[in-house]
């Protein structure tokens, strides 16, 4: 065997193996689910408890299926108005064989993570209906389109701006929705005492029941990150600087 052949060989065996670590750290990004709803059923009130987990189940199970038939479109199709949104398209379903079914994973997964973060802000406050109304909208609109500017070779990306792996696309939207969401729904009942004129004179303490299944989660969420920024990495030497960091 000569010398391109021995390279071909590597370089493709090289290939299989990135691609199995690209779906790997996919599956520690979906095992993220678990880490938030451990952290915000362990860290909230036991009568919560089955609403939270609920909206984290549903999270994934509503935006798989508005992801499918129109998210992903908006986020990787071709560009259009200047680059403010993709093109809608079903390639999922009109090219099944050609189709990026990695690709696909794992921006579905960041997708879930992005509704996810908004849970916790608004946690014990929330009619489970409408927070299902709420993860359908994030997940077909709301982040396809933001992620499309960055990542779908949209209008920031043409400006040179770059998102290595969510900062801007997941962490910075996610929080603004949940500082939007919270504002919305206002503080716990109960958590303040106030006097006849509005001042607050008095906060309340609200102790989660749980904290070792919120301390798990944490540990959850950790073991998630590794994939989270890890299967952004190029070669290995860059992918243990990310593990370190």
């Amino acid at each position: 065997m000569d010398s391109a052949a021995i390279m071909e060989a590597v370089n493709s065996v090289s290939g299989d193996l990135w691609g199995v670590w690209f779906l790997l750290g996919a599956a520690l990004v979906f095992w993220m689910q678990a880490g938030f709803a451990m952290v915000e059923t362990g860290f909230t009130r036991a009568k919560n408890t089955g609403n939270i987990i609920m909206k984290n189940l549903m999270d994934f199970c509503i935006g798989t299926v508005v992801f499918i038939l129109i998210g992903f479109g908006l986020f990787l199709g071709e560009n259009a108005f200047f680059g403010l949104i993709g093109k809608p398209n079903w390639q999922i379903f009109t090219d099944y064989a050609n189709f990026d079914w990695s690709g696909f994973v794992f921006n579905l997964v960041f997708c879930a993570t992005t509704a996810t973060i908004v849970s916790g802000a608004m946690a014990e406050r929330t009619k489970f209906l409408s927070y299902c109304v709420y993860s359908a909208i994030i997940s077909a609109v709301i982040y396809p389109i933001e992620a499309h500017w960055t990542w779908g070779g949209g209008w920031l990306a043409q400006l040179g701006f770059h998102d290595f792996a969510g900062s801007n696309c997941i962490h910075m939207v996610g929080g603004i929705c949940a500082l939007i969401g919270a504002a919305m729904v206002g503080p716990r009942i109960g958590k303040f005492t106030k006097d006849k004129s509005g001042k607050v004179t008095e906060v309340h303490a609200f102790p989660g029941h749980n904290i070792p299944i919120g301390a798990l989660g944490v540990f959850i969420l950790w073991l998630g990150w590794y994939g989270f920024n890890g299967a952004a990495a190029t070669s290995v030497s860059q992918l243990g600087t990310i593990f370190v960091t």
